[in-house]
């Protein structure tokens, strides 16, 4: 019965040719799909499972996968872009943490539990445990005090408040160096904002974890986590004999420049000059790619879509990773994590070892976020070589040798991405979210940026795009 509606809604939407038109209209694609991410991929495989077969996927760079990225950094293969399947363990099952294990990608369990002993000072070592424990609880109050209020604001249809408001009401605002690198180490370090900009009753208490569970896992395979989108993609587009895809309805290398829409169809053009007609579009670019002028939209968008996709934020997160000629930092149980106190805000402030995921390695990934990032990104990285070498002889002491390699992504600055996900700002209701993912004429939207309960997560960019149909 539901295949019989579903094919039903499908003809009468005009998305699948009858037998007497698909002659005529067989050069002629129904959907264009603009990003071969996971979500643009995604949607282009629900589009062909419900029979939607005469599609095209432009992908702007050489490769499908979009900000799901491996890339080999001294001899190791690393995620500079999506590296955990957070939510995991919980009530529900995460759909990518299924597609993960159905082809036994390599992951890694993250314990974040002893920290605390694992916190440095800005100089001279490692703070007392007890300190530093105390302003980890200090933090899992000012968190289960925001989870609560959130929920009271929300059953009494309040307006939204920032997370830093909501310590403000509790007269906790974290003002130390130790304080606000472990606010830092809580918020930041997971949305790529601070908590003056970021939601409060969108965020707390997140749906990724009360939906998936609180456990998160690191993928670290010589394939990549990128593998889970090509592993979607290889089901509905041809591949050779070495497994390769070979379908001629992905194109890569086509950055789209512009997109014609009126009640007739749509018009893509990419900027090698190729114009590709079309019933529909399904554009998975990142909300941050739509806040800038790369796509040119004609007519222009109407001002409630514009509202709403420049209201939303588009964070920065930054893994600068190094390598070492040998280890001078604690391994073991417990110690994958640290965090670096200073009193700048977010200067180099979160750590990771890859020991326990690539042992001998000698590989260190430091984290940076929002400003930090943009800074950076903006300098050469030999001055960042500089800045982190600083920081780790004040952590642990001027005889540790100096680092060989350094690779620093530059997402904010990459045209085709401009950030590395997104976050919730406050101010943005739900009805104002909506309107982002909400179509114009034949123009529809896809993405993480899309996906109401898990913006800013690759489960949530999965889900967008087996959504898309619905939308359609």
């Amino acid at each position: 019965m539901v295949s019989v509606l579903l094919i039903v809604i499908v003809i009468f939407l005009g998305l699948y040719d009858l037998p007497q038109t698909m002659a005529a209209r067989e050069h002629t694609p129904t959907v264009i799909v603009v990003g071969a991410g996971m979500s643009g991929i995604t949607a282009a495989k629900t589009l062909s499972d419900a029979g939607i077969k005469n599609i095209i996927i432009l992908e702007a760079t050489d490769r499908i996968g979009g900000r799901i990225r491996k890339t080999n950094f001294a001899g190791v293969p690393v995620e500079v872009g999506a590296s955990w399947v957070e939510g995991v363990n919980g009530e529900q099952v995460n759909p990518v943490w299924t597609l993960v294990n159905e082809i036994c990608l390599r992951t890694f369990y993250s314990d974040f539990d002893q920290v605390a002993n694992h916190t440095y000072k800005q100089v001279g070592g490692l703070y007392e445990e007890s300190v530093a424990q105390e302003a980890y609880d200090a933090a899992d109050e000012r968190s289960a005090f925001s989870q609560n209020l959130s929920i009271s604001l929300s059953c009494q249809g309040q307006e939204d408040i920032s997370i830093l408001a909501s310590q403000r009401l509790q007269n906790d605002v974290p003002t130390t160096p130790l304080d606000m690198a472990v606010d830092y180490y809580t918020y930041d370090y997971e949305f790529g904002e601070p908590p003056r900009v970021t939601s409060l009753l969108n965020t707390e208490p997140l749906p990724t974890f009360t939906d998936f569970g609180e456990d998160l896992y690191l993928v670290a395979d010589p394939r990549g986590f990128e593998s889970v989108v090509y592993y979607i993609a290889k089901q509905f587009l041809t591949t050779n004999d070495a497994g390769d895809i070979t379908d001629p309805r992905l194109k890569l290398n086509k950055a789209v420049t512009e997109i014609q829409y009126s009640n007739r169809g749509v018009v893509v053009k990419t900027e090698d000059g190729s114009v590709y007609e079309a019933a529909y579009v399904m554009v998975s670019v990142s909300i941050g790619v739509l806040q800038t002028n790369l796509i040119n939209f004609e007519p222009d968008l109407p001002a409630w879509k514009l509202l709403a996709i420049y209201q939303f934020n588009m964070a920065i997160y930054t893994k600068i990773f190094l390598k070492f000629p040998c280890r001078f930092w604690p391994t073991g149980n417990g110690t994958e994590f640290f965090v670096h106190v200073h009193e700048k805000r977010g200067y180099y402030t979160p750590w990771q070892h890859l020991e326990n995921q690539f042992p001998g390695s000698n590989i260190l990934l430091v984290t940076v976020t929002d400003e930090e990032s943009r800074r950076i990104e903006q300098q050469p990285d030999s001055e960042t070589l500089a800045e982190i070498m600083c920081v780790l002889r004040n952590m642990f002491g001027d005889d540790i040798p100096h680092a060989t390699n350094i690779l620093v992504p530059r997402w904010w600055s990459n045209r085709f991405f401009r950030g590395s996900f997104s976050n919730w700002p406050v101010g943005v209701d739900q009805c104002e979210f909506d309107q982002i993912r909400a179509p114009v004429g034949r123009v529809y939207f896809t993405g993480e940026h899309t996906s109401r309960e898990y913006n800013g997560y690759v489960h949530g960019a999965y889900l967008a795009g087996r959504c898309s149909f619905s939308y359609l």
